[in-house]
């Protein structure tokens, strides 16, 4: 099944790409190129033969992780979007992690305290949090932190290995960017998922036995509100892939949303073709982990299965 939703997805990608006004040739050698070097471009990146044999030659790469050259620097793609991979990597699950801290005690505590105006409050916290784009909540975070306290640099990026704490250092403003506004996305679903746990006759017979309803929560409840909850988390680390795009841009941060937009930029759709597969390949395996974490969670899938 991940065979073929990888298979469609390819096709899709490419087709898109193959109908977009343009010629990449003359993209790549400019406005004044003559007849005779457009033609030997188009011939030595094999874009004057038919687009079934280009797709078939460009998906056979890919499976051999081979993502072509460029059309206008003439460097592998390949090596290009796993640098930058790893750039992005960092900071989607920063992002995440953020979330989690964000969502999880805030979800439950709105949750438990629904009827008093502490868990009103915090819902309302996380309605207008969830207004605010990650790209607003980035400049408010470099207004306030980097430039009127200074506490923390406004944008860049220090390589992990090289130096540690500026890695450190330089990677706190987009996660808390990304992260604070997923966070109160997550913060709702996990107030509901708990409020309707709470609600289930298995809770109310626990309390009746004698356990408190806040014992009875985690230890009856919890786990049964979760499985909602994966499912949302899948869908906001998508999302945290696609904001990052924009946060990237932001904080000057050379990941691969900004090497996304260069590509679009200057029309360099061999470029555009490989980052869109990665992340259809991220988000395809973030799929296939929600599936796994389901029959984790909950026994009776395991029992189906």
């Amino acid at each position: 099944m991940f065979g073929l939703s990888l298979l469609l997805a390819s096709i899709v990608v490419f087709a898109f790409m193959a109908v977009l006004p343009g010629d990449p040739a003359r993209v790549a050698l400019g406005v004044q190129a003559t007849e005779g070097a457009l033609a030997a471009t188009r011939a030595e990146f094999g874009l004057d033969r038919p687009l079934i044999v280009q797709y078939g030659d460009w998906a056979g790469g890919l499976v051999q992780g081979d993502f072509g050259r460029s059309y206008v620097t003439r460097a592998q793609v390949g090596p290009q979007i796993f640098d930058r991979l790893q750039v992005t990597a960092w900071l989607v699950l920063s992002g995440m992690l953020v979330a989690l801290v964000v969502a999880l005690p805030l979800g439950i505590l709105s949750a438990v305290r629904h009827r008093k105006l502490s868990g009103m409050l915090l819902s309302g916290a996380a309605q207008v949090g969830m207004a605010v784009p990650s790209f607003l909540a980035g400049i408010l975070l470099v207004t306030v932190v980097a430039v009127q306290f200074g506490w923390l640099p406004s944008g860049g990026w220090a390589v992990p290995q090289e130096d540690p704490v500026e890695f450190v250092r330089r990677l706190i403003l987009p996660a808390l960017a990304l992260g604070l506004v997923q966070g109160a996305v997550v913060t709702r679903y996990v107030r509901s998922a708990v409020l309707d746990v709470m609600r289930e006759d298995y809770l109310r017979t626990a309390r009746s036995k004698g356990l408190g309803s806040h014992r009875a929560l985690v230890k009856h409840g919890l786990r049964n509100a979760a499985i909602p909850v994966v499912t949302v988390l899948a869908l906001q680390l998508a999302t945290l892939l696609i904001g990052a795009v924009v946060v990237e841009r932001v904080f000057v941060i050379p990941g691969l949303g900004s090497l996304l937009l260069s590509g679009v930029a200057n029309r360099d759709l061999l470029l555009v073709q490989g980052v869109v597969m990665v992340l259809v390949v991220a988000v395809l395996l973030v799929n296939y982990l929600v599936d796994f974490l389901y029959t984790a969670l909950d026994p009776r899938l395991r029992r189906t299965a």
